[in-house]
């Protein structure tokens, strides 16, 4: 007995009146997308007359998509071209965020922990003053105009003296170069004393801590064998953040969420909005580091993520009622949505900034394509292992092949689902994510957890700018230029 099967209609396409576009259904109705990151939310019948070619040439609809770049004959390319070049303008301008790991000691034992970290007596893994002094030479090699120093670790703090100096000789080296340099400190804050406070606000140093919600969720996920974590990060991000008011650096903190907080979304924006914070960066687990071990214990499917981040989103959203309190996930789709200006976060972009965007310096002098490639190396694999400042040049570290294949992989172009989504203006992929999560620098989508993640979220915005009131928030938080520090990776 055969079976008829009834398939849904669908346009067909009239392609010397539609321009490229890409689509997907947003509840009853079809957003379309194009390479210049132009969108419009079509209702059933509007994507029908747009695709046959049968829209009224004068209606304001028509003359929407046509300067948005959707219909073929009416399309100006010089202003167009100017978008694209303005959108990708990070494609010409070489390394701008350089991660320095001065030490891998660490008084924490978190729980997802990506740097493996060592004892706090062993000082092997302490990068030494002769070998600081040649990374800051290989990073002002960078053409970058704009450039960031990150201490990440381990704990920097820890290698106090390697920090100290590399903060000197770069600010003392860039007297010639005339770079914009900005200088991050990522840190537990526990090892901080009055002293280097000020020596870091001196050199208008930006602070970056974790915080991970209230007191107790934190010290669970954060473990501290001096005392209580949670206190001591609230008790200096206070005083830091007073001291910086008003000033072009400051001190923000980032949010690592594990199971434990799926259900605490609430306690943890009100955490960060207590604190003074002018946001939230709610991030999801990477499985890299110690996070592989304790994965069993803290982590989750992405759906999960997906249904934490849309109740902390509608609850940020609520709380906009009373003050300005972005998310910053959002807030970065948001900038390239509604702008014609990338926030150049590494991870969203296209090609990845492995190599291109960052680059990463070990300890040893060792030079990677980014912090996660460096942290494949603590597990025996140095794949992505581009260089070292005791020899080569600049122009071997980015022309390396490992940064050409990492490139060529997350050009979203060359990824066959990514290619045809419609998010693809506005999305990117990590490459040695997906090395780790499915074993191939070029990932398997969409069943890639961050790919599910990615479209998930941005899913959920699209729905909400249907709702005027709350595009009047999305824009308001985008109002504000997405800060170059802290949030680009």
């Amino acid at each position: 007995m055969s079976v008829a099967v009834k398939t849904a209609e669908f346009p067909v396409l009239n392609p010397q009146k539609a321009g490229f576009f890409r689509f997907r259904r947003i509840k009853d109705d079809y957003l379309i997308t194009n390479d210049f990151g132009r969108h419009r939310v079509l209702t059933a019948s509007e994507f029908k007359s747009f695709v046959e070619g049968s829209l009224d040439e004068a209606s304001p609809l028509c003359g929407q998509l046509a300067r948005d770049g959707f219909i073929r004959d009416r399309m100006d390319f010089d202003a167009l071209t100017a978008v694209w070049r303005t959108r990708n303008r990070f494609l010409w301008q070489g390394p701008s965020l350089h991660i320095v790991v001065v030490t891998l000691r660490c008084n924490h034992r978190c729980l997802y922990c990506q740097a493996n970290s060592v004892p706090m007596k062993d000082k092997s893994s302490d990068m030494s003053l002769e070998t600081a002094r040649k990374v800051v030479d290989r990073i002002f090699q960078s053409p970058n105009p704009a450039i960031t120093i990150e201490f990440q670790g381990g704990e920097p703090l820890a290698n106090w003296p390697a920090v100290e100096f590399i903060v000197d000789y770069a600010r003392e080296k860039n007297q010639k170069a005339g770079k914009s340099l900005w200088i991050n400190l990522v840190t537990n804050l526990s090892l901080l004393d009055d002293a280097k406070l000020k020596f870091l606000l001196k050199h208008q140093v930006n602070f970056c801590t974790s915080i991970d919600g209230p007191g107790e969720l934190h010290n669970k996920n954060r473990l501290f064998v001096g005392g209580d974590s949670h206190a001591d990060a609230s008790r200096w991000f206070k005083k830091i953040h007073k001291k910086t008011a008003g000033k072009p650096y400051r001190i923000d903190a980032l949010l690592t969420v594990t199971r434990f907080s799926l259900p605490r979304y609430k306690e943890i924006v009100d955490e960060y909005a207590g604190l003074g914070m002018r946001g939230i960066f709610l991030r999801s687990l990477s499985q890299l580091g110690l996070a592989r071990e304790t994965w069993a214990q803290i982590g989750y499917e992405p759906d999960e993520f997906l249904e934490f981040y849309r109740k902390a989103l509608d609850y940020i959203i609520a709380l906009n009622k009373r003050k300005n309190f972005f998310e910053q996930t959002a807030r970065l789709f948001l900038t390239k949505i509604l702008g014609d200006v990338d926030p150049n976060f590494l991870d969203l972009r296209s090609p990845c900034g492995a190599g291109v965007g960052q680059i990463a310096y070990n300890f040893d002098g060792g030079i990677y394509t980014c912090d996660e490639g460096r942290m494949f190396s603590r597990m025996g694999d140095e794949s992505f292992r581009i260089g070292s400042v005791d020899g080569g040049s600049y122009g071997e570290c980015v022309g390396h092949p490992v940064v050409r294949a990492i490139s060529v992989a997350s050009t979203l172009d060359n990824q066959v689902q990514c290619s045809k989504c419609a998010y693809k203006p506005y999305c990117g992929v990590c490459p040695v994510k997906c090395y780790g999560e499915q074993g191939d620098i070029v990932g398997r989508m969409p069943s890639n957890s961050n790919c599910r993640i990615q479209m998930g979220i941005q899913d959920m915005l699209f729905e909400r700018l249907q709702d005027p009131k709350i595009e009047k928030i999305f824009r308001k938080w985008i109002r504000e230029r997405v800060e170059p520090v802290l949030y680009q990776r």
